[in-house]
């Protein structure tokens, strides 16, 4: 319903409602477009009345001057009003679009994380880069200057009016073939232009993976594949735009040579008006000029007609990101006076369609190390984010200290959790900053104190520019187990009271898994701790190990009890330690067989 309702809103009436504080700005800088307009209007009546004195013979100097100041100063006004004028709408404009991709940002971040990452990333750069800069168009030029390029036409006509309306009306007699044509053009606009912008996601799509995946390319020596798939995307990108284009340029070309041929009614009748005595030199002079200036403002609504339809489309897709469903968010302030984590009953489906989890219940003690093992699909990791509430539960709920997740505020909630995932994103900055995001009141020692403990100063020292060498873009000067070491970093800046790790050792070499394991301790430290187990033997000394199997609790024990009792634990642990004894895990190494406990 809301959907429908969207559709039959006019793009217009969508824009305005972004438009916030700066209603002011922009209705000004629409008045004085129009004043801008005003002016241009007043040379054209300082000529018409040279021409009446020249060719009545009355003209003196001091009169000549004066229409010639006049026509001067209506010139002065169009300029002045029009700079002004946009120099309003620009700046509202900017700060529109500034406000737009803040309420993108914040809504992204609000939004189920499940509603994003199943996003094509082509998409998601389209509409907070290219279909927001799009809506400058109509805020800094399409409203102010298309407003006054309406009020130009029409004022001349009127003006026309006044000198002789069979003038005023023959100018107009190219407009309805115009239309017609025009009309023509436009006959399947809308299928075509939503193929085009469906082509346009696509190759963007196409484009972003590329280039994310250049490296993945080139290591399984794909790149020939990888750049047919590339190239194909572009080429029917580029054939269906230009086999479009050729549809429509015949019909544009016509129609913009008929439009502005205003001479064409305006010559003949005025010239047949004079020889009947009906209009003197002057008036047929100055109708002929009027008439060829008539048309040329709306001339540059044709041009808009495809600016106009790539705005809706901007206007439905961030409308569309801005509508996104979000997580619920209470404003009420509420203590928790334990970190006790409790799942009661929870299921959990990413689409609507089947469970991931089923019905399951976990009682989680405050300060204790619990594991969660198991099959790949089992559950663990969609676990870990529903903890840290990146989706909410479908059915049942998590409480901390008694309280539901959902009636603690996102931000207070984020502040008692730090989430280590195996794969952590770092900023192009330096890393000494990438490493204060824990906690960025910290003091500077505070940030050198948690990365000594997270064990990166052996690493960062060897590193030309120590603390201030840049990350690189996502981190990519730094292997995975150092990108791992600041994130730990980042996590013990933090302080927060439950740490949730997720496979976080899963990619380390042996020389890093050592010192991470070592971070992690300090991590720990008076924590609660949840570990999503990769490498089983790090999780020897967990208070509990909880055992997953297709979204349910298979077993919970300690490391001894699952051993002793539990077939799909046993098997977890025969294929664990068979992969290090041919030498294919780097925990074969016993320095890195270090519990978090210890």
């Amino acid at each position: 319903m809301v959907e429908q309702i969207e559709k039959k809103e006019h793009w217009i009436m969508s824009i305005l409602q972004f438009t916030g504080s700066s209603k002011v700005p922009l209705a000004l800088s629409v008045i004085l477009a129009i004043m801008s307009v005003i002016g241009g209007l007043v040379p054209y009546v300082a000529v018409y009345e040279i021409l009446l004195l020249l060719i009545e013979g009355t003209q003196t100097m001091q009169r000549l001057l004066f229409w010639i100041a006049i026509a001067a100063a209506g010139y002065i006004a169009l300029t002045v009003f029009h700079a002004i004028s946009s120099y309003f709408s620009h700046r509202a404009a900017y700060h529109i679009l500034e406000e737009i991709r803040l309420q993108l940002a914040e809504r992204l971040i609000r939004a189920p994380l499940g509603h994003i990452i199943n996003q094509p990333v082509g998409k998601i750069k389209n509409v907070l880069i290219d279909r927001v800069e799009t809506l400058e168009l109509p805020l800094a030029h399409i409203i102010p200057e298309g407003i006054s390029n309406l009020f130009l036409p029409i004022g001349v006509f009127i003006y026309m009016l006044t000198i002789d309306y069979r003038l005023a009306l023959a100018s107009l007699i190219t407009v309805p073939f115009a239309l017609i044509v025009y009309a023509f053009m436009m006959r399947n606009f809308n299928t075509q232009y939503q193929h085009y912008m469906e082509a346009s996601n696509h190759v963007n799509s196409v484009i972003v993976e590329y280039v994310e995946g250049i490296e993945v390319i080139k290591t399984f020596n794909q790149t020939n594949a990888s750049y047919e798939k590339f190239t194909n995307a572009i080429t029917d990108f580029k054939n269906y735009t230009m086999q479009w284009f050729r549809g429509t340029w015949p019909w544009m070309t016509l129609g913009n040579a008929i439009l502005p041929s205003t001479l064409v009614g305006t010559l003949p009748i005025g010239l047949w008006l004079y020889y009947q005595g009906a209009i003197n030199p002057a008036q047929i002079i100055i109708c002929l000029i009027l008439s060829m200036g008539l048309i040329y403002p709306l001339m540059k609504f044709t041009v808009f007609i495809n600016d106009f339809k790539a705005i809706e489309y901007a206007i439905a897709d961030t409308k569309a990101y801005l509508n996104l469903e979000s997580l619920p968010i209470t404003e009420e302030i509420i203590a928790l006076e334990h970190y006790d984590i409790d799942l009661n009953d929870i299921s959990f489906s990413y689409n609507d369609e089947q469970n991931v989890l089923h019905q399951l219940s976990l009682t989680i003690p405050e300060k204790s190390y619990t594991a969660l093992v198991g099959p790949s699909g089992s559950g663990k990791s969609t676990i870990a984010k529903l903890l840290a509430r990146f989706w909410d539960v479908t059915d049942g709920s998590i409480t901390i200290g008694h309280t539901n997740i959902q009636d603690i505020h996102p931000n207070k909630l984020a502040k008692k959790i730090s989430y280590v995932a195996q794969d952590n994103f770092l900023f192009k900055t330096s890393l000494f900053e990438n490493i204060r995001m824990g906690n960025p009141q910290a003091s500077d020692e505070e940030v050198y104190h948690a990365a000594r403990l997270a064990r990166c100063d052996t690493f960062i020292a060897r590193l030309e520019n120590g603390y201030d060498t840049d990350s690189g873009e996502a981190g990519n000067k730094l292997s995975g187990g150092e990108k791992q070491r600041i994130a730990i970093a980042r996590a013990i800046l933090k302080n927060a009271p439950i740490i949730i790790l997720d496979e976080a050792t899963a990619f380390t070499d042996p020389e890093n898994e050592a010192e991470i394991q070592k971070a992690f301790n300090e991590l720990a430290k008076d924590k609660t701790l949840i570990v999503i187990a990769h490498r089983l033997s790090t999780i020897k000394h967990a208070d509990q190990i909880v055992v997953l199997k297709d979204g349910s609790i298979h077993k919970i024990g300690t490391h001894n009890e699952l051993l002793a009792t539990n077939e799909l634990y046993q098997t977890l642990w025969k294929a664990h330690i068979g992969s290090k004894e041919h030498g294919l895990l780097s925990d074969t190494n016993p320095s890195q067989e270090v519990s978090l406990n210890d």
